[in-house]
């Protein structure tokens, strides 16, 4: 009874003789309610634009309904995540680069590569969301989106890590260097690979963009290995070693 007091009432109302409380339903609201970002949009712009209403360089960037229902289906098969939630976060991409003038797909790259299409993941480091943005650091852009306790709303999370993005390429000169600023590795010599692996990434998604096939495992890599140095000839035996046994060292192959 304590831990159910709903209980507790309904058997007081049977022992009045009174009809029990009405149960309230709780009713989870829809997924678009829970993608809407805490910001004012400009009006009109929603994610079923028609092609006549954008011009030739918003095309470019939001393309057609064919490409970005290609890259959903390719971005949910091959992350795992349901289609209704992969086509929120593809739209929001597509949106968010026609009004910041950004590749979407190299949105969508980074987002892949830094998340894995996960809104609620943070590293060890701080960084949140579907972007692994450091929110501490990036106070100023969440202003307008109701705060830093907006980094793990997914349309916030993609808009300001891809305004972030969008300042290192411009600054960096290159997309690669742009890259190497965004994963916190501007002052060293590497970034571990992390700008190859999300050009990669980008790489594909303009192939399934343009309507190719491509697989949604990435096979490994093959690494190469050397041949295995030639055994050396044994020397013949001679009289003196007829008695004692011959061995050859055996050589393991890199």
């Amino acid at each position: 009874m304590v831990a159910r007091p709903e209980l507790a009432t309904d058997l007081a109302h049977a022992l009045r003789g009174e009809p029990p409380a009405p149960q309230q339903v709780v009713v989870a609201p829809p997924l678009s309610e829970l993608m809407e970002a805490p910001s004012v949009r400009p009006a009109g712009l929603v994610i079923a634009a028609t092609e006549n209403q954008l011009g030739d360089e918003d095309k470019d960037l939001v393309g057609s309904k064919k490409q970005q229902d290609a890259v959903t289906n390719w971005l949910s098969k091959r992350y795992r995540v349901a289609g209704d939630a992969t086509n929120m976060l593809v739209s929001t991409a597509y949106l968010t680069a026609r009004e910041i003038k950004l590749d979407p797909l190299l949105i969508l790259a980074v987002m892949a590569i830094e998340s894995g299409l996960n809104p609620f993941a943070e590293s060890p480091m701080g960084a949140q969301g579907l972007m692994q943005v450091m929110s501490k650091v990036h106070t100023d852009k969440f202003q307008d989106m109701g705060g830093v306790q907006a980094a793990l709303n997914p349309v916030a999370n993609i808009r300001v890590g891809a305004l972030i993005l969008k300042d290192y390429v411009a600054k960096g000169g290159s997309v690669e260097a742009g890259l190497k600023s965004y994963v916190g590795a501007a002052a060293f010599e590497t970034d571990d690979g992390y700008g190859s692996r999300v050009m990669a990434e980008y790489s594909r998604l303009k192939q399934v963009s343009a309507g190719k096939k491509v697989p949604y495992i990435t096979p490994p890599q093959q690494v190469a290995t050397a041949p295995a140095p030639a055994k050396a000839k044994e020397a013949p035996t001679t009289v003196a070693q007829a008695d004692k046994p011959i061995s050859a060292d055996q050589l393991a192959g890199l």
